[in-house]
């Protein structure tokens, strides 16, 4: 047995190094950073938490199995089941609920490994796309925690890598369809963007898939029946309003959009029919979405900014490193020139690449790096066709053997001190600058909350930062069954969002309504009052913002020593 590990070590000593690498960056420091817990990490974790202890999330839905409800944007379940064996592990904590992302990071490094060499056939370049996928910013960063995006990125790059090897082995086939599907419970874009990319799989390979299919042996029916599986229901899925919520949300056709159409319709000085023909919902959605369209394939959104939100990228720095700019466009040229030629395998990656962007630029948001995470890793291929084609163009010149290692020399030492930088930059600067960005905060105020319980009748937050009674359920670790049976609890429906305002002794109010005297009530959203005048309070707030005479008991601050929360007790 070791003998035999050995040999494999032998023979793929830099493929076991790559992955040793991407384990070791995503592994390091991860409850230092990112430096605390979001609130979609908490939701995922505690409703994980529920299901384990109960069988039911936060809201009493038995193992929900196409969303589930959260804050009301109705996150899709498989990341659930994914972190329940975890906490059942390691208890409900940074780690338990961090440490499957960090594993399906690192599996997607080696699924990168098998799709390149699946289409290529050359282990070089496959080395190369794996070790990329190791150390870019577009894998790393979100890879360090809770993202349903890091589902959907792993299953379909394994699906596409069992795909791309399905003749060394007949049940490859049909695990590539079990992946793809699992696709369509891992994240909203992928419920667009799999059954495409199926589509277009069946239209390139169409005569080989019926050959296959003919054979009627267990792996075709197993194709078969995950293909029925997973793409009958989703009809029935999409039409369901929760289903729908997020992108009702996000889509590019809101009340703003329509807003502004009828804004440029008043202000226009052409005639009535031509002034609709121009200015309607059609050519709005058209023009938006081509603006987004191609941003998504622009150097400054892959290259020099990378996104706009500040817990899914360093804000100002790319996606990819700028040194593989001109190689990711050269092997853009090489991969359409591929296809072009009738090569399948390209084809199929080329239709990949187009259909990528779609899901983001459907949505308002610019540069959204979650939701054009269908790309991934394309970036990584196309870099290594660009850089292999100018090695051989190079080579084919005649250029010295001693130029020819110092070019590639030059090329390493530059991607690593890209690297080394962005490390620096992500463990020191990022963390201290954007821990607000994080909600930083809650995990100490929870922790001095707890502490003190027993001193008070009723403890009052800010609703500033999002959420606070998700984070007293996850940090607490809060009995699922107690919470839902909560006579105290109070939970309602506004603005396309469920809030919670009490449950327990604790209760929660919108930061503008936080009394400035005394004797003042504070007041609920959902209505009703809540008087400290006789009972003992605990109140935890935004800076500067408490009644008077109230006494400072502490201010938790982040990590760039600006005030975060202030406790009060009265």
């Amino acid at each position: 047995m070791l003998k035999q590990a050995f040999r494999f070590f032998q023979k793929n000593y830099i493929f076991v190094l790559v992955v040793i690498l991407a384990a070791v960056l995503r592994f390091s420091w991860l409850s230092y950073a990112p430096p605390s817990l979001n609130w979609d990490e908490v939701s995922h974790g505690y409703n994980a938490y529920s299901i384990l202890k109960t069988g039911k999330d936060e809201w009493g839905q038995f193992f929900p199995i196409t969303n589930f409800r959260a804050y009301g944007d109705y996150p899709l379940p498989l990341n659930l089941y994914l972190t329940i064996p975890f906490v059942a592990a390691f208890g409900l904590n940074e780690t338990a609920i961090r440490l499957p992302h960090v594993i399906l990071g690192v599996l997607t490094v080696i699924a990168t490994y098998f799709l390149v060499y699946g289409i290529t056939k050359k282990r070089k370049i496959s080395f190369l796309a794996s070790f990329l996928v190791a150390i870019e910013p577009w894998y790393l960063f979100p890879s360090r925690f809770v993202l349903q995006s890091n589902l959907s990125v792993f299953f379909l790059i394994a699906a596409m890598a069992a795909f791309f090897n399905r003749n060394k082995n007949k049940y490859l086939l049909p695990l590539s369809f079990l992946f793809l599907g699992l696709t369509l419970f891992s994240y909203h874009t992928t419920r667009i963007f799999s059954p495409l990319l199926l589509l277009a799989l069946f239209v390139i390979y169409k005569k080989d898939l019926v050959k296959t299919f003919k054979k009627g042996k267990v792996a075709s029916f197993a194709s078969i029946f995950f293909i029925i599986l997973f793409l009958l229901p989703l009809p029935f899925i999409l039409a369901k309003q929760e289903a729908r919520a997020r992108s009702k949300a996000v889509f590019l056709i809101d009340e703003g959009a329509v807003n502004k159409i009828v804004e440029k319709r008043v202000s226009s000085d052409l005639s009535p029919v031509l002034t609709k023909l121009i200015y309607n919902r059609p050519t709005y959605f058209a023009q938006e979405f081509f603006k987004n369209y191609f941003g998504y394939l622009s150097p400054q959104f892959l290259f020099l900014e990378g996104g706009t939100q500040y817990q899914f990228s360093i804000p100002g720095k790319g996606l990819l490193y700028l040194v593989n700019l001109p190689f990711f466009y050269l092997g853009l040229i090489i991969l359409i020139q591929k296809a072009l030629k009738r090569k399948k395998d390209y084809q199929l990656l080329l239709v990949w690449f187009l259909l990528s962007p779609i899901p983001a630029s459907i949505t308002q948001e610019k540069f959204a790096v979650l939701r054009s995470s269908t790309m991934l890793p394309l970036p990584a291929i196309l870099t290594g066709l660009g850089l292999f084609y100018v090695w051989h163009f190079l080579k084919e010149r005649k250029l010295s053997v001693s130029l020819l290692r110092f070019l590639v020399a030059l090329y390493f030492i530059v991607l690593v001190a890209s690297t080394e930088n962005y490390l620096t930059t992500y463990f020191t600067e990022y963390r201290n600058d954007y821990s607000w960005a994080w909600q930083y905060g809650y995990k100490e105020v929870v922790h001095y909350t707890k502490e003190h319980y027993d001193e008070y009748d009723k403890i009052v937050t800010t609703k500033k930062y999002g959420e606070p009674h998700t984070f007293f359920l996850f940090y607490w670790s809060w009995d699922p069954e107690d919470f839902r049976n909560d006579q105290n609890l109070i939970r309602f429906y506004q603005s396309d969002w469920y809030w919670v305002d009490r449950f327990d002794k604790f209760y929660f109010v919108n930061d503008w309504e936080m009394p400035k005297t005394f004797d003042e009530d504070f007041v609920l959203e959902s209505g009703g009052e809540i008087s400290c005048v006789d009972k003992k309070c605990l109140l935890i707030t935004s800076p500067g913002n408490f009644p008077k005479e109230w006494n400072k008991l502490q201010t938790i601050n982040f990590l760039d020593d600006k005030p975060a929360f202030e406790i009060y007790e009265n």
